[in-house]
């Protein structure tokens, strides 16, 4: 979600100037409150006029919004965020093609939502690289199956082998445009390419 708002805050029996942002996972306060708390623990959310109201376990909490960020984040903390499978494109009809060693639980449990396939009949390719070895050899794997769609999944961070840059320098010499980002996890994050039309 990633939303953030500078606004007044009660929490239970606190209050004070906060700064207040609501992730996809959590909602962080900072300021003269300091709380960190899994979305999934808010309760009884609803928008009162200013007023975004919930309960956290016992404490009731307002946050004063204004009407339509008190709107708004009342609706984005109702609707879950989307699965891992759902924002890289998975369903039970993907014919996978996967490169490289899966590691990570949130990636394994997405890609057991499709079918695998051999490399004939593919419509989606998940290669997992770590260094720009392994993306060279993801590539020529990739060579094959020209029409489908590339998530190239590598971890997140500084100070690691490869990096963004690199990666999108690689395929766009060979003929891949970036489509979209992803975070797959707290350690690996994901770009996904296309076949540039010409």
């Amino acid at each position: 979600m990633g939303r953030e708002a500078s606004c007044q805050c009660t929490w239970a029996e606190e209050a004070g100037a906060c700064k207040v942002l609501l992730e996809s996972r959590e909602l962080i306060v900072r300021g003269a409150i300091r709380r960190r708390v899994p979305i999934s623990s808010l309760t009884d959310v609803t928008a009162k006029g200013e007023q975004l109201i919930f309960r956290v376990g016992q404490d009731k909490v307002t946050l004063h919004l204004g009407v339509e960020l008190s709107q708004r984040w009342a609706k984005a903390i109702a609707t879950p965020p989307p699965s891992l499978a759902k924002k890289l494109g998975i369903s039970p009809a993907s014919q996978l093609l996967l490169i490289g060693q899966v590691e990570d639980n949130e990636l394994k449990a997405a890609i057991a939502e499709a079918g695998t396939t051999d490399g004939k009949e593919v419509d989606l390719i998940l290669a997992c690289v770590k260094t720009p070895a392994e993306l060279d050899r993801a590539l020529k794997q990739c060579s094959a199956s020209a029409r489908s769609s590339v998530w190239i999944i590598y971890p997140k961070g500084s100070g690691k082998q490869l990096g963004e840059s690199a990666i999108r320098e690689q395929l766009h010499s060979r003929g891949f445009i970036d489509t979209k980002v992803a975070s797959v996890s707290a350690t690996l994050t994901a770009l996904r390419f296309a076949r540039r039309i010409s």
